[in-house]
């Protein structure tokens, strides 16, 4: 399994660009975790893990919680444990403009800044998980995964 998670690692770090990964590519490594077969205390070991990046981390929080339906309280703890609940990632979207009277608004722009906790606990007002797992498809044109402490400015 460590050798699977490494490849997975790997492709993760390969994709990022300025401390932020596109949404295609997030899904693509929570879809190789489900491939691989990973369990709940693989991820656990391999990716919840303080010295991997954030999105790592972002990545196996979203594999237990919507993959493998893990309840929430079970992923606190291990968050918890590993001493990354704190840790901050920003998610950007842009969703297309509403029609109003036959004219199309302008495309809206929307972004949170969440801890790991926060998410695991949906303490959002928008399901941002959601967004995360449906990626860019129907209203929502792009989605920008990136570290709270980044300066990427790609398209803000």
């Amino acid at each position: 399994m460590k050798d699977q998670a490494d490849s997975v690692i790997k492709f993760v770090e390969k994709c990022l660009q300025s401390e932020s990964i596109q949404v295609n590519d997030y899904l693509k490594a929570i879809e190789c975790l489900k491939l691989m077969g990973f369990g709940f205390k693989d991820v656990q070991m391999l990716l919840l893990k303080p010295k991997l990046n954030v999105l790592l981390n972002l990545v196996g929080l979203h594999y237990c919680l919507n993959i493998l339906k893990v309840p929430a309280s079970d992923v606190m703890e291990a968050l918890k444990s590993s001493n990354i609940k704190n840790r901050q990632i920003c998610i950007k979207w842009w969703k297309l403009g509403r029609w109003f009277y036959g004219f199309r608004m302008r495309d809206e722009f929307h972004f949170r800044c969440l801890s790991l906790e926060d998410l695991a606990l949906s303490k959002d007002d928008e399901d941002v998980l959601g967004v995360l797992q449906r990626g860019a498809i129907h209203e929502v044109l792009q989605v920008q995964i990136s570290i709270v402490s980044s300066r990427s400015n790609a398209w803000a």
